[in-house]
């Protein structure tokens, strides 16, 4: 039975941000690639009467205060999980253990045994996992990704790649949990660096040694009781050395003022440069050698040629969204769970990508290089 025969039944966990991106994915997948909706099973969430209001919104069939009860739902074969960094592992694995496929956002886990151990869960149950990596699926970076491997700029040798926001750039903003190790797990390294490693691997391969350092430029933040600490980075920076022997600069922020969704990078080869914005993300711009009075960077404006872009709008230059991004990587789960393709990244490539933010924390507190 092919992806597009069987009707997924899904349960959802989480109805924040990332949870409403997940709930208009299912009910656009099929719209956007055909075959037979998703069948919205049971939304969970806290408390009962939120979770009520949510399904009746998002269109799930019925509502519940326990994840649990949404986990073990024979009606139930995929998990859609969008809670807070901290339930990721118990969440996942519950499911994994009942039989469900899992689609978690990111960042992966608080640490990486808890990676480690959630990676295992998934390879011993022999479901369908795949992570919530959404920048990786627009249609530029796709594109992108595929020029490189085809060696359109010639052998990659240097990647610069930013991932900047201002979410957390004023220092009245009071605190909260993300700002805990306990809870949140790494601060800009976890929320946005993860998202730039997922690229980064993507377009360069393997990643041999890192030497960072961060800082947490904001210590303490507004709180009830007056101020509380801020226990994990705003910002960090890394050198990297690639497998390949090709070089890199890596830098996020959560403080950087005046940027919304700075995930920009560049990869400079042989023969080429590609670079990339996401606060511009239906332009790739090209650069590769012409003659002088033609000479320099080409802007390629997102179109149907481009993966994954036709099953919304049949004309370039219409511009493709971030909530599309996620209506792909719900159809990239659905292929995969059919078995006519392979998930990226599932647990076992976001184990990597959490060894590599979590070897970063590490070379800047001891201020010694991370080999991988």
């Amino acid at each position: 039975m092919t992806a597009t025969e069987k009707s997924l039944g899904v349960a959802l966990i989480g109805t924040g941000f990332m949870g409403k991106c997940h709930a208009m994915a299912w009910r656009n997948l099929a719209t956007a690639f055909g075959g037979l909706p998703p069948r919205l099973e049971v939304l969970a969430d806290t408390p009962a009467r939120k979770a009520a209001e949510h399904a009746a919104a998002f269109g799930f069939a019925r509502a519940t205060d326990d994840w649990r009860t949404a986990v073990g739902d024979p009606a139930v074969d995929v998990v859609s999980i969008a809670t807070p960094n901290g339930m990721h592992r118990e969440m996942a694995e519950a499911a994994l253990a009942a039989g469900k496929h899992v689609w978690l956002e990111k960042p992966m886990a608080l640490t990486v045994a808890d990676a480690e151990a959630m990676e295992a869960a998934a390879r011993a149950s022999g479901r369908v996992t795949i992570l919530g990596y959404n920048y990786a699926r627009s249609p530029a970076f796709r594109a992108a990704a595929e020029m490189v491997a085809a060696g359109a700029i010639g052998r990659p040798i240097h990647f610069r790649g930013i991932y900047d926001e201002d979410y957390m750039a004023d220092p009245q903003l009071p605190w909260s949990w993300r700002l805990t190790r306990a809870e949140g797990g790494l601060g800009a390294l976890g929320d946005l660096g993860c998202h730039l490693v997922s690229v980064m691997l993507a377009l360069m391969g393997p990643v041999a040694r890192v030497q960072a350092q961060m800082d947490t430029v904001i210590a303490r933040r507004p709180h009830q009781d007056g101020t509380a600490p801020v226990e994990n980075e705003d910002q960090a920076q890394a050198l990297i050395r690639f497998a390949s022997g090709a070089s890199g600069e890596f830098s996020c922020s959560r403080v950087a003022r005046g940027y919304r969704c700075r995930l920009a990078w560049e990869v400079q080869g042989t023969e080429g440069t590609l670079r990339f914005d996401q606060e511009r993300m239906n332009e790739l711009w090209l650069y590769r050698p012409g003659p002088p009075e033609a000479d320099g960077f080409r802007r390629i404006l997102t179109g149907p040629a481009q993966p994954g872009f036709a099953a919304f709008c049949p004309a370039a230059g219409h511009n493709f969204g971030f909530n599309e991004q996620k209506v792909v990587e719900a159809e990239m789960l659905r292929q995969a769970i059919a078995g006519t393709a392979r998930a990226w990244p599932d647990f076992t490539d976001g184990l990597v990508i959490e060894r590599i933010i979590h070897g970063m924390a590490r070379s800047a507190e001891t201020g010694q290089p991370v080999t991988f």
